[in-house]
Parts: structure tokens; sequence; C-alpha cells
């Protein structure tokens, strides 16, 4: 009697974690290039810095508080005893980094940005994941109001240049002279509807009272838009920077709406704080990113007291707002040349030819393990290939190749010395033909 082998459970994907296939690269690469391009528009250079933290670095600065550092890290001790984490936000480390390597050595504002992968416990949903992407900038040395309206600029055209609609929604949260004031007021509004508050909310009444106004509960939201409004409430040197950033906005035409609620999740922000945000088909704004000034973290992580300002986009949500609104990366430059072989020594020599080609600039494709010259001509009509260079036995002993025209299928045979200057010559005229039909067609 045979017995039947148990059959091996499937190992899955992580939940919370998401794969990304070859058909969703061309977003990417689509925004890291954008940011690269940005970035040396602006003057700022790339720092990259661990995904891996002692962990009070994010106790100190986002908040023991906060959602963040009190349900979603992702936390250990290793056997040396090492309290570590995985980077809940990209911040905290490029300070870090900022105090630690001397920056303040340097001529201020020290602007940088990164690209990296952020890890939080969060409950998973379209667009947010428990492993993501970001992107940020961040200019560290400076008070003037101009950096603020600047950074937010940037993130604002950024996503406004990839064809999306946006708004910026901007607050001010105060610091350390004004703030404690209205967090007493904002106290005494609550406590008259205390009962009211969802579960996290009772909890955030003394622990993190400005986060009240931020919650999603219906019930709350309801609260939040009828409390004490922190504008309100600002010390003469929080009014005066305020206003100095708006009216940098308003100098640009950048759209605005000053939304009191903005009060973002980390207890670092101080002053300025916004979100970008896209309204969906059913009219509700869903935020991309968002950032805010941060004048007394650098103290609070060791350093001598420095002024700072940034903001991160999240690159997961943009690139499905992306897909959701049909906007596809623009089209690279397409490939030119599709190299196929025929027998073993063939194959050897296209090899070698493919590789000349590529180190030439042409935009060279093959696929070497199919044998059949068949199969190879309709997986270069697959990716749109112009010209297909053949070789053959015949060609490797007569010195030759063929060229073949995918869209008039005439062969021509060239000496293979000449492939090259050849296929220069085809593709150059090609693109000549080409731009005379955009012309006469406009």
């Amino acid at each position: 009697m045979s017995v039947k082998k148990a059959k091996k459970p499937t190992i899955q994907l992580v939940k919370g974690m998401k794969d990304t296939l070859p058909d969703d690269q061309q977003y990417w690469q689509w925004l890291r290039d954008k940011v690269d391009n940005f970035a040396k528009n602006y003057g700022f250079g790339r720092l990259d810095t661990p995904i891996l933290e002692f962990t009070p670095l994010f106790k100190r600065s986002v908040g023991e508080e906060t959602d963040i550092v009190s349900k979603e890290m992702y936390s250990f001790v290793t056997e040396g005893g090492d309290k570590l984490s995985l980077r809940p936000e990209s911040t905290a480390g490029v300070v870090r980094a900022y105090i630690e390597h001397g920056m303040v050595n340097q001529p201020q504002p020290v602007k940088l940005f990164y690209i990296g992968q952020q890890f939080r416990h969060d409950k998973p949903q379209a667009g947010r994941y428990r492993q993501f992407w970001q992107f940020g900038f961040e200019a560290i040395g400076e008070t003037d109001p101009v950096i603020d309206a600047q950074l937010v600029i940037i993130s604002h055209n950024f996503l406004k240049e990839l064809g999306l609609d946006v708004e910026v929604q901007i607050n001010s949260v105060g610091d350390a002279n004004c703030r404690p004031q209205y967090l007493k007021v904002l106290k005494g509004y609550y406590q008259n509807h205390r009962k009211e508050l969802c579960p996290d909310c009772q909890d955030r009444f003394n622990k993190n009272t400005l986060r009240l106004l931020d919650c999603k509960n219906t019930r709350c939201q309801e609260l939040a838009n009828s409390a004490p409004q922190m504008v309100d409430h600002l010390c003469e040197n929080c009014k005066e920077h305020f206003m100095g950033v708006l009216e940098y906005l308003d100098e640009l035409d950048i759209t605005y709406s000053l939304n009191a609620k903005i009060v973002r999740g980390l207890d670092y922000y101080t002053k300025t704080a916004w979100e970008i945000v896209e309204t969906s088909e059913a009219g509700k704004l869903q935020s991309l990113g968002g950032g805010g000034r941060y004048d007394d973290l650098i103290e609070t992580l060791g350093g001598r007291p420095t002024p700072a300002v940034g903001f991160a986009i999240g690159m997961e949500r943009v690139i499905l707002k992306l897909q959701e609104n049909k906007i596809t990366p623009p089209t690279s430059k397409p490939l030119e040349v599709f190299v196929a072989q025929l027998g073993l020594e063939a194959r050897k020599k296209s090899m070698s030819l493919f590789e000349d080609l590529r180190r030439e600039g042409f935009q060279v494709a093959e696929a070497m393990s199919k044998k059949g010259l068949k199969d190879q001509l309709e997986l270069a009509s697959k990716k749109g290939v112009r010209y297909v260079v053949i070789l053959g036995q015949k060609e490797i002993a007569d010195g030759t190749v063929l060229i073949r025209d995918m869209e008039s299928c005439v062969q021509e045979v060239v000496d293979f010395r000449k492939i090259k200057s050849e296929l220069r010559k085809r593709l150059d005229s090609e693109s000549v033909r080409l731009i005379k039909v955009k012309k006469k067609a406009l």
C-alpha cells in the first residue's frame, strides 16, 4: 500500500509586505528619476541611512506616546543586548547623521534627500503597507520661512508634474512658547466631550492631546471641526513665520487651504505643518505625503539648537494614484535592435556582438536561450524592435550578417565589420522620417 506524501505548505508573502513586479518597475523608476532631478535642481544631496537604528533614537524623536512608537515599531533586542528598531520614518536617522558627522560645520542650510524603506506594523490597506517606500527632502540649519515655502513647493510641484490633481493643506502647530497654553485650551474643550471620544482618543487626551484633532473616527472628526484652533493662539514669532510662508506660496500661485487639523503624527513638529492631498473620485481627500518644521529635534537628539524643516512622500500611494488615474510613465527610448542566432557557434558570436552593440549605445535585445528563428522573430515583434540582426552558420563562414527590417520584412546581407555603421545609418534615417511625419501631422 502506497503512502501519500504530505504536501508541503506553500510559503506566501508576509502580511503587509508587497512584491514589486517587473510591470510596475517603470513607475518606480519614473519616480526615482524625478526625485533625482528635483534634488539636483534644488541643490539637495543624497543621504542613505541604515534601516536599523537604536530604538531610543525613535523614542526620543518621534515620541514615546505616538502610535508609531507605542504600537507600530518593529523592535527587538540582539544577543549582545542592543535594543534596535527597523526605522518607521527617516527624519530621525537623517538628524542623527547630521549630528554624528559634524554637518553643523558645513555651510547652512544643509540640504539632504533620501529614498528608502520604512517599517510600521500598521493595519494594511490600499496604498499602505508594513514595509513601504518614502522619499523625503530635509533642509537643516535655517529659520527663514522661505525654506518652509520652498519645501512645500517642491512637494506640491513634484506630484503636480506627475499629472495628479493635488493641493496643499497647511497649518501652524506653534512652538514651545505658545503651544502649552493652546493645549490647556484644547483640553478644556475636550473635557466637556470626553465621553464621546473613541477609545484611542480617550487615551490620547492626556498623553498626546494634539492628536485628538486628526483622529479618523467620525464623531471625533465632528468634535475636531468645532475645536479651538492653534492659529488663534500663536505667539507673535510663530504668527509672523506662518504669514511669511503663506506669502511665498501666494507669490507662486500655489493652491493651498488652511486646515487647523493638520498636526502630523510625530511629536517633533513645530510651526509649519502641511500635507499634500489628492481628491479621489468620491470626493474624499487622500494624503500622499506631508512635512513640517522641527526646530527642536536636533537639540533633543544631543546636537546644538538647530532649526530644520522637511517632508516625506509615500511612493506606493503615489503609484497607486497614478494607476487609478490611468497616468502612465513617459515612454523610454525604445528598443532598436534584436540579435538573433542559429546554431551553437552563431550563439557564441552573437553574445559578443550583443555586448559590442550595447556598449556602443544601441538599445538592444536578445533571446540567447531560444534556438528557433521563428520564436526569436516573434519575440522581437512583441518588443517592437525595428531591426533584427540574424547570425547563422552561413553568415559566420561568409563574414556577414542579415539585417531584417521588421516593418517591411526585407532582409539584406551586410558585411559583419560594417554592421554598426549600417544600423546607425538606418536608425538615423528612420528618426528623420518620423520627425517629418510628426511635423506634417501638426
